[in-house]
């Protein structure tokens, strides 16, 4: 059964291995990180460690049982009772509600472990996976967004 984790400094191998088995899949729907991300990916998970020490950024990982991530989840802009919602999965599992399931355990870790009371998100229009995804997972449509220059919905969820 994957499990979400906190991201660990040991998780490195397995979230680089996720983003470049996967960087094609997510460039069709969301933006691509770019070639530096990859090139200095060391750098950039030292960095995202700090950011969640720091308590403005929390990173998550879904786990199998093999230790291979299957997704990542993470709340950013975390502060005044409320964060956003980012996430991917791969395309291994997609369409089999486990991005669902890991976004509704998202929200429940939030109020529990995080004392958020509020979560937004937003997708790009042409991503109907992920917004199918938040409204299952009860996110409601609030207004227009712009992801990764493309136009889409703002999307928030109570927590409490």
């Amino acid at each position: 059964m994957p499990q979400l984790e906190r991201l660990r400094a040991d998780h490195a191998a397995a979230v680089l291995a996720f983003e470049l088995a996967h960087r094609a899949y997510f460039a069709a729907s969301i933006s691509d990180r770019g070639d530096d991300f990859f090139d200095h990916f060391p750098v950039r998970h030292d960095e995202a460690l700090r950011e969640q020490e720091s308590g403005t950024c929390v990173y998550y990982v879904l786990v199998a049982e093999d230790g291979s991530v299957l997704g990542r989840f993470n709340l950013y802009n975390v502060g005044a009772g409320s964060a956003d919602l980012g996430y991917r999965v791969g395309q291994n599992v997609a369409g089999r509600g486990v991005a669902t399931a890991a976004v509704q355990e998202m929200c429940k870790l939030a109020a529990a472990e995080h004392g958020l009371r509020r979560l937004r998100a937003a997708t790009s229009d042409q991503n109907v996976a992920s917004r199918k995804v938040l409204l299952k997972a009860g996110f409601v449509p609030v207004g227009p967004a712009r992801v990764g220059g493309r136009s889409g919905t703002r999307f928030q969820r109570e927590v409490v």
